[in-house]
């Protein structure tokens, strides 16, 4: 997978980038977890759900935040975060102007900053938001919320409590125009440690529902 380096806010952005050989093929972005707590963007979650991603046809790109690994600059809160991920997304686009469709994923910090993203950018036409850590941060920004997407955590995450999971879901699902799913992993932690058991249904799923959705063709 070729590495890229890209202009970001504060400087340089580190990337992965994975295209396919279609011109119009669909993109997506995948975001990390919080760098505060090593997150970066070779972390399990986000390696898989970018290959993922590809498979299934898109072209990919999964990049550092500022400050992690050779991106420049330094932890911005989810501010300057939020600015990378734009960056990112332009650059996406600028490689790919035939695209028609535009996704954003997201785990943990990743997925809170990709639900804002989606708010800025009218043209992302779904999301994913693996254990959104609703406690932590307010998502009460998605008024309404623009996209489909899917919501899906574990049943024992202690990180990110389910209850808090279920209340955005249901916050969300009150607004019109949108559908959202929600799926939970039985027994997965934040993290989606045990590989057959956890991280495997829950790449499925996403898979299945990315499947579905480019199917219908549905926002």
């Amino acid at each position: 997978m070729p590495e890229v380096i890209f202009p970001g806010p504060e400087g340089r952005l580190e990337g992965r980038y994975h295209p396919q050989p279609a011109p119009d093929a669909p993109i997506a972005i995948v975001l990390h977890p919080d760098p505060q707590f090593g997150g970066t963007m070779n972390n399990r979650v986000v390696y898989n759900l970018h290959y993922t991603f590809h498979k299934m046809g898109f072209t990919v790109l999964r990049f550092n935040f500022r400050g992690v690994g050779r991106s420049q600059g330094e932890y911005d809160q989810g501010v300057g975060e939020l600015s990378d991920a734009a960056s990112a997304l332009d650059y996406l686009q600028a490689q790919n102007p035939n695209s028609k469709h535009c996704w954003v994923a997201g785990f943990s910090f990743g997925a809170w900053i990709g639900m804002q993203l989606l708010m800025r950018r009218p043209e992302i036409t779904g999301f994913i938001s693996v254990a959104p850590p609703a406690n932590m941060y307010d998502f009460s920004f998605l008024a309404p919320c623009p996209s489909s997407g899917l919501i899906i955590n574990g049943t024992n995450d202690r990180v990110a409590p389910p209850k808090d999971t279920h209340t955005l879901v249901s916050k969300l699902r009150e607004q019109k125009g949108i559908t959202v799913t929600h799926e939970e992993i039985e027994g997965a932690d934040h993290f989606f440690k045990d590989d057959e058991k956890h991280m495997t249904p829950m790449i499925d799923t996403v898979r299945s529902y990315v499947k579905r959705r480019l199917t219908e063709g549905t926002r």
